[in-house]
Formats: C-alpha cells, sequence, structure tokens
C-alpha cells in the first residue's frame, strides 16, 4: 500500500517534531551563579570540566551549611557581629536570641577565665557583659532597641534570610586554652639549680692555702 506524498512528508514531519519535543524535555538545566552572586540558568553548563549543578541543587559549603545569600554575605562582610558572653548571663541570651531570631551570623567568643576578662577590657568591653561588635560600633549591656538601631543601620534583614540548613558555630573561647603540661613531663625537667656546675674543691696550693692541705 502506497501513501500519497503528501501524507507521506506530514507524517515525517510529525513524528520529527515529536523527537525534538522529547530532546528538549530531556535536556537538563543548570544553574549558574556569577562571580557578582547573580543567578542565571541555562542549558549548557558553565565549562566542560566543571560538574553540571542542576537548577535542583543547592550549593553547600565546607561545613555543610549552605552558601549565605549574596546580600547578606555582603552586609556581614562589611560589618561583621562578634558577640561576648559568659556562662548564667540572662541577657547575653536576650542579645543572642534577638541575633539568631533575626537571622544575623555572628561570632560568639566566651568569657570564663582572668586571661578572657583581661583581653575582654583590651578590647573596650570593661568587665560588662554581654559586649558586642557591629562593624567598629561597639555595644555594652544589652538593650533590644539599641541593638535593633544598629542591626537596621548596618544593612541587615529584618527578617532570616539564612538558608534552612545554616548552623551558628559554637562559642570559642575568647583566649585559647593553653595545653597542660602533664606531670610526668614536668618531673623530668631538672632545677634550675641542678644545671649549675657544683663548686670544686681546690687539690693544690693557693693564695689561702700555701701548703695545699685537705680537710
Amino acid at each position: 500500500m502506497h501513501l500519497p506524498a503528501h501524507t507521506t512528508l506530514t507524517l515525517a514531519a510529525a513524528l520529527c517534531a515529536l523527537a525534538c519535543s522529547s530532546l528538549v524535555q530531556a535536556q537538563p538545566v543548570y544553574r549558574i551563579v556569577g562571580p557578582d552572586g547573580k543567578v542565571t540558568f541555562s542549558d549548557r553548563a558553565p565549562n566542560e570540566d566543571a560538574k553540571p549543578t542542576r537548577a535542583a541543587d543547592t550549593p553547600a559549603s565546607a561545613d555543610g551549611s549552605s552558601a549565605l545569600p549574596y546580600t547578606l554575605r555582603q552586609v556581614a562582610s562589611r560589618f561583621p557581629v562578634t558577640l561576648y558572653t559568659a556562662a548564667d548571663c540572662a541577657p547575653c541570651t536576650s542579645a543572642r536570641n534577638l541575633l539568631v531570631g533575626r537571622g544575623v551570623p555572628f561570632t560568639e567568643r566566651s568569657v570564663s577565665s582572668n586571661e578572657d576578662i583581661v583581653e575582654l577590657g583590651r578590647l573596650g568591653g570593661g568587665s560588662s557583659l554581654p559586649f558586642g561588635t557591629i562593624g567598629g560600633q561597639h555595644l555594652t549591656g544589652f538593650s533590644d532597641s539599641e541593638w535593633t538601631q544598629y542591626l537596621d543601620a548596618a544593612g541587615y534583614p529584618k527578617k532570616s534570610e539564612l538558608p534552612s540548613n545554616y548552623r551558628q558555630p559554637a562559642a570559642m573561647p575568647l583566649v585559647a586554652v593553653k595545653p597542660v603540661v602533664p606531670a610526668a613531663a614536668a618531673a623530668q625537667t631538672p632545677p634550675r639549680d641542678a644545671l649549675r656546675p657544683a663548686p670544686t674543691t681546690p687539690t693544690g696550693p693557693g693564695p689561702s692555702n700555701p701548703a695545699g692541705i685537705r680537710f
């Protein structure tokens, strides 16, 4: 059975269109983040050597948390926030809750030793806690309105924009803890007096003992 020529051409065109449609649907879409943080989508990979990143994938940082949004990352780099706290300090908890609730990435330093207190005074915090810095601005004590005012001025978002899997780094001591020398190692160190040479007893004649007598 032979089909008319125009019917054959129509059927071939329909099959070709169906095949092209299937190829288009199977083509992956890549999510490309530029150096300026701008996100674009393309059906071409950024380069052949790079591993393709599909639109559904979420870029992650080394510690497993997603990278900060571009705007928030820019603010945090210009005005980094550091919070100095101590255990059993209710105002410290209030300050921490404000930062966490607002989605402000911050560094926390705990003050517990005499060395920490001395270093806190050197930084300008005196002996009052909490103490915070937003860029070059120092905040002593906690006032919700004052801290909010400076966070607004710095440009931090009023509501959290942190990724859902972001994890706040744990608090670290203000002054690094010095390693304790084991007692066994300390016992092996000779006392300072032991390093001095022992006095020698003169064995021959001298100005005070011209006969060279031994006692």
